[in-house]
């Protein structure tokens, strides 16, 4: 639609309008709607200068337009019907194409509309909208080179060639309106004066010229747009688009443009959390406004410091009617890449400051075809603009009241005179870089220092051939991600002062971190439910895994400590290691509600909205106050998790005279950061865990292996996880660690690892001041290069396969993936009697390695497998892969992975029981990779010409398979 004419809101206004003086002056002419002036019948109501409609007369509809027996028509004052409706199809057997289908029908009913076969094909087509099957077409009317700026529209219901429903307000003159005899100024000065505005004062004049089509013939007319702020709090505002005729000067038309609720004040159409979790395109969304009013179904407030709505300007206190505001300026930026650019285009004027557009998941309906962009609709644009608007300001206030104020640098265009460096609101890129394909499945925050604006990048959600699995989503509308990016501006300005933020490894991590964790909080306290198997899943909506998000674990589910850091798939990783802090921070946070209770709805979100002393609120929200305190204590970005911790524990101190030391030192402890925690710095690969609280209690565990591997060096791993991993205790008299530790009571999973021995998982629970053996028994691996076995065969890095560590692999480069086998020449000279093996898909670090240049890619780890046999003792010759049987094939989805993609603990060492097989060798025979193997990364996923979604053949790691450990035993 060009900026001369009305959104397309106004413009159904416009049609209901018609369609009721039709009606009217069907039973009395002299009193037509326009002429109607009804007293307010409650406050509220009559808010000021009523619609008006100076157009006179009527046409009468001609004797020779076919009439239906069948079809209800009514007629509009310009002599063509208002409304075609019937249960039985108005027309059938039309194109395929719903607006040659709309148009065919015109043409096909000229004595109904008026229009010959010409003027039908002159109509513009302003839009197609699906619904359903179906579309409605929407077509206007040209006069000369004149657009209608005012009736002159019809809408046509077509579902698969059917015509179903006809609106119009066409009219049958067609011609060209006559040369203009005023200036756009004299038209300015009268609809001023017809609006009673102080044309000086008015912050918006808009002029535009248009057709304006009547009974007495079409009209040349300036269609004037003026909005004047009121004066005051208690003044409302004047808006109003007043159509002037361009040759008389006199009034057509005026449209009073504040639609109110009671009392008035903005309003915005939005999704709390997110779109329907089933990817439906029902529209949910709620109606957030300003001040309490009848369609409100949630009162947002206005800014914490001020008072004033979130589209004010605070240097007018006039509102912008735009997604922009003092703390937040939203804007449309698809055409660019660079995440540092901000786009230009906010959404479209709404002088009623009524923020509500269409939705109707075009995105997710058009499966990516970026087609979609230049539609009808635009890929639901407007309405993401003005959803990322919201959210944004609902962080803001949310976050104001817990400590994100002016003085803490803040992000506002007015700081009034409370502080900090103002000029900086946080500026929304929606549907960032939309037209570049390689910009998909991820959003960004870049914040500088206090005083420059932040920006934040919200990208569209698409599958990527052995990258990344996602639905067709907008993430403009998952709050757990917007969410966790304007988090990421309150931790980068409240840590470290205004010219500073989080920095390295570790603090990156928590940054990420504490991002998931604040969203899910905001989340949490207003009783708003993201799309999650919990409501503790970062981005269950635009990932489409409701289990785990884009984490690798959901944070209420998390086996991570410490000792994990660098754990995932690619090393020392910000998103992987947050979520360490994330698991801590969880326990933490429930160690809160436990003592202090969670409160009611009611109590949650008085507390959120600041209605409540904190000392009244519940354990969540003293928690999360203490992470914004903590984050003023630190005087350093570059922090470790431990400096964090510390800085918690004192902000403690400080706001609850240490109240809940105890609870916040047990907590800390369970996830390996105890009194010994240790850290280098915020970069240490390889931190010291420590499972010791101060606070009493701690049990006191020895390591004591058992079996055949009494007198090995046993390393003991507190989680799941060993490759990367610190070891909490060891039996090898030659480290200094030892084999006993201490540890906070509970319930922990353990991996026990030792050379020719192989990996062990198990539970065991500790209880309080516990002094406890914890016997661990392994069996001999038949299959560990420390034994003595050998490995060779396809790829590279074999050896690597039989270390007895899963921070290395196995890698065949070239495919095809089935097929590519290691042969293992087992430990000893004699066969022995295999019963299990243990295999494990994991990764390691994409680190420099000349034996294996292809690079890591997650796609290429292991999904299914053989396990093949020889014993030579029989006389068979091993060295020949044609002399093995096969003894074991793995379930097809022996390393489950899901979408969007795989993770690092779908991927660790697994047991399985093979039959009973004496060999003296044995051999590890792919099937699949997870990108050839997995149901869920096969066949064309979207609709985008320009992409390709099948991993086996659309990916370049398609040929490649990596696995990290084999090994064998007898028990």
């Amino acid at each position: 639609m060009s900026s001369s004419h009305r959104p397309l809101r106004i413009v159904v206004a416009a049609l209901a309008a018609a369609t009721v003086a039709v009606s009217v002056a069907g039973t009395a002419q002299g009193e037509s709607k326009r002429e109607q002036q009804k007293a307010p019948a409650v406050q509220g109501d009559g808010h000021g200068k009523p619609d008006k409609d100076n157009r006179k007369g009527r046409v009468a509809p001609p004797p020779s337009a076919k009439r239906s027996a069948t079809a209800t028509v009514r007629w509009n004052d310009l002599g063509t019907p208002a409304l075609v409706t019937s249960e039985a199809p108005l027309a059938e057997g039309l194109a395929a194409d719903p607006a040659k289908a709309a148009r065919d029908y015109l043409k096909a009913n000229t004595s109904l509309f008026g229009l010959q076969a010409e003027a039908v094909d002159a109509l513009e087509t302003v839009a197609v909208n699906p619904i359903g099957k179906g579309h409605v077409v929407l077509l206007r009317q040209k006069f000369g080179d004149l657009p209608a700026g005012y009736d002159g529209l019809v809408s046509v219901g077509v579902s698969e060639g059917t015509v179903v429903h006809v609106s119009s307000t066409l009219s049958r003159s067609t011609e060209a309106p006559p040369a203009a005899a005023i200036t756009e100024q004299q038209a300015l000065e009268a609809a001023a004066r017809d609006g009673e505005i102080d044309l000086g004062a008015a912050s918006t004049r808009r002029v535009e010229e248009v057709a304006v089509p009547a009974a007495d013939g079409v009209h040349r007319a300036f269609q004037v747009t003026l909005i004047q702020e009121g004066h005051d709090a208690d003044d409302e505002p004047s808006a109003y688009t007043t159509y002037v005729d361009a040759v008389t000067g006199e009034i057509l038309i005026r449209e009073n443009l504040v639609d109110h609720f009671d009392p008035d004040g903005p309003s915005w159409s939005v999704f709390p959390a997110n779109p329907p979790a089933d990817y439906s395109s029902k529209d949910t969304r709620q109606s957030w406004c300003a001040t309490p009013g009848r369609g409100c179904d949630y009162v947002v407030g206005g800014d914490p410091a001020t008072g004033k709505a979130w589209d004010v300007d605070h240097s007018t206190d006039a509102p912008t009617n735009t997604s922009l505001g003092n703390a937040a300026r939203t804007f449309e930026n698809r055409a660019n890449g660079s995440s540092s650019s901000v786009g230009t285009r906010t959404n479209l004027l709404t002088p009623s400051r009524n923020y509500d557009f269409p939705w109707q998941n075009q995105w997710f309906k058009a499966k990516c075809d970026p087609a979609a962009f230049d539609q009808p609709g635009e890929a639901d644009l407007e309405a993401a603009i003005s959803n990322l608007n919201a959210m944004h300001n609902r962080m803001h206030d949310w976050s104001y009241r817990l400590g994100f104020t002016e003085t803490a640098w803040n992000m506002q265009v007015s700081n009034g005179e409370r502080g900090g460096l103002g000029n900086d609101p946080e500026r929304g890129n929606a549907q960032a870089g939309a037209r570049v394909l390689s910009i998909r499945n991820n959003a960004n925050q870049i914040t500088p220092v206090d005083g420059v604006a932040p920006i934040t990048n919200m990208y569209l959600w698409q599958p990527q051939a052995g990258a990344f699995y996602a639905p067709c989503v907008d993430g403009d509308y998952d709050m757990s991600v917007i969410g966790h990016e304007f988090t990421h501006a309150i931790s980068n300005r409240m840590v470290a002062g205004p010219n500073a933020g989080l920095s390295g490894a570790q603090a990156g991590a928590m940054g990420e971190s504490i991002s998931d964790l604040f969203a899910m909080e905001y989340l949490f306290e207003n009783g708003f439910r993201p799309r999650g198997d919990t409501p503790y899943v970062t981005g269950g909506y635009v990932t489409g895994d409701p289990e785990r998000g884009i984490r690798n674990y959901d944070m209420s589910k998390s086996p991570l400590n410490y000792s994990d850091i660098a754990y995932d798939l690619v090393g020392q990783q910000v998103h992987a290691d947050g979520e360490i802090w994330s698991a801590t921070q969880f326990d933490v946070r429930n160690a809160f509600i436990e003592r202090y209770g969670k409160g009611s709805s009611k109590d949650q979100q008085a507390c959120a909205e600041g209605k409540k002393s904190l000392e009244k609120c519940p354990g969540n929200r003293r928690w999360v106050q203490l992470h914004f305190d903590a984050f003023l204590l630190t005087a350093a970005g570059n922090l470790s998790m431990v400096d964090m911790r510390d800085a918690m524990l004192a902000a403690d101190r400080i706001r609850f005279g240490g109240a809940n030391q105890d609870i916040m030192w047990n907590a800390f402890a369970e996830h390996g950061l105890g009194e010994g925690a240790a850290s280098n710095g915020t970069a240490d690969p390889d931190p010291k865990p420590s499972f010791a609280s101060p606070y009493g209690g701690d049990a006191t565990v020895t390591l004591h292996p058992a079996g055949e591997a009494a007198d090995a060096p046993v390393r003991l791993y507190v989680g799941d996880y060993e490759g990367r991993a610190v070891p909490v205790a060891d039996t090898d008299p030659a480290t200094e660690l030892g084999a006993t530790f201490q540890i906070v009571p509970g319930t922990y999973s353990f991996v026990a690892v030792a050379p020719g021995f192989g990996h062990k998982r198990f539970e065991s629970t500790v209880k309080k001041n516990q002094v406890k053996d914890l016997p661990v028994q392994l069996f001999r691996n038949y299959a560990a290069a420390a034994a003595g076995a050998v490995a060779t065969g396809d790829g590279v890095n074999q050896s690597k396969l039989i270390d007895e560590t899963e921070a290395t692999n196995w890698a065949s480069l070239t495919g095809p993936v089935a097929g590519r086998s290691v042969i293992v020449d087992l430990a000893g000279t004699q066969a022995v009697q295999i019963r299990k093996v243990g295999v494990s898909a994991m990764l390691r670090p994409d680190i420099a390695d000349p034996a294996d240049p292809g690079g890591q890619n997650r796609f290429t780890a292991l999904r299914a497998f053989e396990v093949l046999a020889c014993d030579s003792t029989r006389g068979a010759d091993c060295a020949d892969p044609a002399n093995y049987t096969k003894i074991y094939t793995s379930p097809k989805n022996a390393f489950a992975a899901s979408i969007p993609r795989p993770r690092g603990g779908d991927l660790i060492i697994e047991s399985f029981d093979v039959p009973r097989t004496k060999a003296t060798h044995l051999m590890l025979r792919t099937v699949s990779s997870q990108c050839t193997g997995n149901p869920l990364y096969a066949g064309e996923q979207d609709n985008d010409p320009n992409s390709n979604t099948d991993c086996a053949t659309a990916s370049a790691f398609a040929g490649q398979v990596r696995a990290a450990e084999f090994q064998a035993f007898s028990h």
